[in-house]
């Protein structure tokens, strides 16, 4: 199963960096994992925030893999356990599926990239940043992988 993750911007703290880059590494055990880092659009000059979700937007919508299905990292999303996340991703596996998550910015996804997404997925209940967010998402499809094979780490 081909997964994508584009997201804007780059860790800024090195620790935080190393842990994204370690899960990321773990997962890529378990599925054909490919990031993309998007740059993030400045918000000075009085740029307001829409103009910068949509140019973000683009930049990450340009990343999506042809046939992917896009799902939206974002506040007020599907909601799963652990659990229900690896049998949702062994369901979409199953079925052949290429899955292409994308996470925006400071001010969030732009509404073209919520609109063509085929699933809005909420990873936490707060808003949280970009960084955190790919954190999250990396240990997940990580955990995900070792549930579906069976393996002890999500105890």
């Amino acid at each position: 199963m081909q997964l994508t993750v584009a997201v804007v911007g780059k860790p800024r703290h090195r620790a935080l960096g190393a842990a994204i880059e370690d899960y990321e590494v773990r997962a890529a055990r378990y599925w054909t994992l490919e990031i993309h880092e998007v740059k993030e659009e400045p918000a000075r000059g009085g740029l307001g925030e829409a103009i910068v979700r949509k140019r973000e937007g683009e930049r990450l919508r340009a990343r999506i893999p042809a046939g992917a299905r896009l799902v939206a990292c974002a506040a007020g999303g599907d909601r799963y356990t652990s659990e229900e996340f690896a049998a949702w991703l062994g369901r979409e596996r199953d079925a052949g599926r290429s899955l292409a998550f994308a996470i925006g910015g400071a001010y969030g996804l732009s509404t073209d990239v919520l609109g063509a997404a085929t699933t809005t997925l909420a990873l936490a209940p707060w808003t949280l940043p970009h960084e955190l967010a790919r954190l999250i998402l990396a240990e997940q499809l990580y955990r995900a992988g070792s549930m579906l094979r069976g393996e002890p780490y999500h105890k």
